[in-house]
C-alpha cells in the first residue's frame, strides 16, 4: 500500500506549493490545470481496509497559467469526503487537497472503484481512478430459488449469498416416469454475480414429453460453491383432450337427438285394434 494511504489523522487542511516544485506528474500538463495523486507520479489513488474504516490520501490540482482558475472537486462511486468542494488555484501554484474514503461497513470483501473528479467554471473536466479493496476473508456461497416449469421452458433464480463475484456452471437434467428426458452437461452460464446479487434467469426446453410427470433438477457450482434445486411438473395434452373431449361430447347430443326424435315418431304412429277370427255360430 502507498505510504500516501494512511488512517483518518488530523484535520483536513488544503496546502499550497509554488509551481517551480511540483512533481512531475503535476506540471505535465502545461497548456492547463491538471488533476493527479499528490506525492509522486501515480496512476490512480489505491487503499485497503477492513470494513468501516476511513483511510485518507491526498489529490493535487496543479495551475500553470497566468491567471487563477477555480475548480469544484467531488468523489463519485465510494463514499469520499474531501476537504474542499471548491478550490480556486493561484497561477503558477499547485494546491492539494486531503479527502477520506471510507470502505462501506459491513460490506463484504472484494475490490470496489471510484474516481475524484474536478469541472472548471468552462466546463473542463479532469479525473483520478480511485481503487478501494475492502479486507476480508473470500466465502463462496449461492443458492438456487424459484424454480419453476413453463411452456417455454424453466425459469430460476441465482443468488450469491458469498463474499467474492461467481461465474456459475449449470447443468439440467430431468426424470420422466420410465426414462431420463432430459441431460445437459454442465456448462459455464454468461453471468457475473456479484456479492449480494439476485439474478433470474431461464433455460429453453425444446422437444418436451407429451404426456408425462418429470422431475427436474437444477445444478449449479462456483468457485467451489455448490446449489441445487428440484421441482416436479405434469405435461397433459389439453389441446387434443379438449378435442376428443369436443368430439365425444358432440357424439352424446347426436345420439340423444337421433333417439329423441325416433320415440316421437313411434308415439304418433296410431296402434291398430287386432282382427277376430274364427267361425261364427
Amino acid at each position: 500500500m502507498p505510504s500516501a494511504v494512511r488512517a483518518l489523522g488530523p484535520p483536513l487542511l488544503m496546502m499550497l506549493t509554488l509551481l517551480g516544485t511540483a512533481s512531475p506528474a503535476a506540471a505535465a500538463r502545461p497548456d492547463g490545470w491538471s488533476l493527479a495523486p499528490a506525492g509522486g507520479p501515480r496512476p490512480s489513488f489505491y487503499a485497503e481496509g477492513a470494513p468501516g474504516t476511513a483511510l485518507q490520501d491526498t489529490v493535487a490540482v496543479t495551475n500553470p497559467a497566468r491567471t487563477p482558475v477555480t475548480v469544484r472537486l467531488r468523489g463519485t462511486g465510494l463514499p469520499v469526503v474531501l476537504a474542499r468542494a471548491t478550490l480556486t488555484v493561484p497561477a503558477r501554484t499547485r494546491a492539494e487537497v486531503p479527502f477520506t474514503v471510507t470502505a462501506p461497513p459491513g460490506s463484504a470483501p472484494g475490490d470496489r472503484s471510484g474516481a475524484i473528479e474536478a469541472r472548471d467554471g468552462t466546463g473542463r473536466t479532469a479525473s483520478v481512478p480511485v481503487r478501494l479493496r475492502i479486507a476480508g476473508p473470500r466465502l463462496a456461497a449461492l443458492t438456487v430459488e424459484h424454480l419453476a416449469v413453463h411452456p417455454d421452458g424453466i425459469t430460476y433464480q441465482l443468488v450469491n449469498r458469498g463474499t467474492t463475484v461467481l461465474v456459475p456452471t449449470l447443468a439440467v437434467r430431468a426424470d420422466g416416469t420410465f426414462v431420463r428426458v432430459l441431460d445437459r452437461a454442465p456448462r459455464p452460464l454468461p453471468v457475473r454475480l456479484a456479492p449480494g446479487t439476485r439474478r433470474t434467469l431461464s433455460e429453453p426446453w425444446h422437444g418436451r414429453p407429451f404426456l408425462d410427470r418429470v422431475d427436474v433438477r437444477l445444478t449449479v457450482t462456483a468457485d467451489g460453491a455448490h446449489a441445487t434445486a428440484t421441482t416436479s411438473a405434469t405435461f397433459v395434452p389439453w389441446g387434443t383432450l379438449g378435442a376428443l373431449a369436443g368430439l365425444a361430447a358432440t357424439a352424446a347430443v347426436t345420439f340423444l337427438v337421433r333417439r329423441r326424435a325416433r320415440r316421437a315418431r313411434e308415439s304418433e304412429t296410431p296402434s291398430r285394434e287386432p282382427e277376430l277370427t274364427g267361425a261364427v255360430a
